[in-house]
């Protein structure tokens, strides 16, 4: 009884000890090794691949808002996988959905945000 608390006691202790990444990490577990291998993407990648990079924060919000809508539409009322990433600007950890790099719903979210509705174009342009 005694051993079964001592093991929980440096547990915890080891747990208090980690950094934040760390822990982030493991809270990810196997989707965060998908989304560093690119088998998973998110939203801000998708639009750094098409030369929107540099659209504001509030823009690409929007657009993450359009795909995550167009996402429950085509998997009855279902929301992606999410994981834990760093923001890019304010350095916090924040949650986002994480999509596959063919995922219809990101071409969706394109098309219906008037934000990013003029990569429509240069998506198809770059595929032809």
């Amino acid at each position: 009884m005694f051993r079964k608390l001592r093991v929980i006691r440096r547990t915890i202790a080891a747990a208090l000890r980690t950094s934040r990444p760390v822990a982030y990490a493991t809270l990810n577990g196997d989707i965060g090794a998908q989304l560093a291998d690119g088998r998973l993407i998110r939203t801000g990648d998708i639009l750094d691949r098409l030369g929107a990079g540099d659209l504001p924060d509030g823009q690409k919000s929007w657009y993450g808002r359009h795909v995550a809508k167009a996402y429950r539409a085509m998997h009855l009322g279902e929301d992606a996988q999410r994981v834990w990433v760093q923001h890019r600007t304010t350095g916090r950890w924040i949650r986002v959905f994480a999509y596959a790099p063919t995922d219809p719903a990101l071409y969706a979210g394109l098309r219906s945000y008037k934000g990013t509705r003029h990569l429509v174009a240069v998506e198809l342009a770059e595929v032809a």
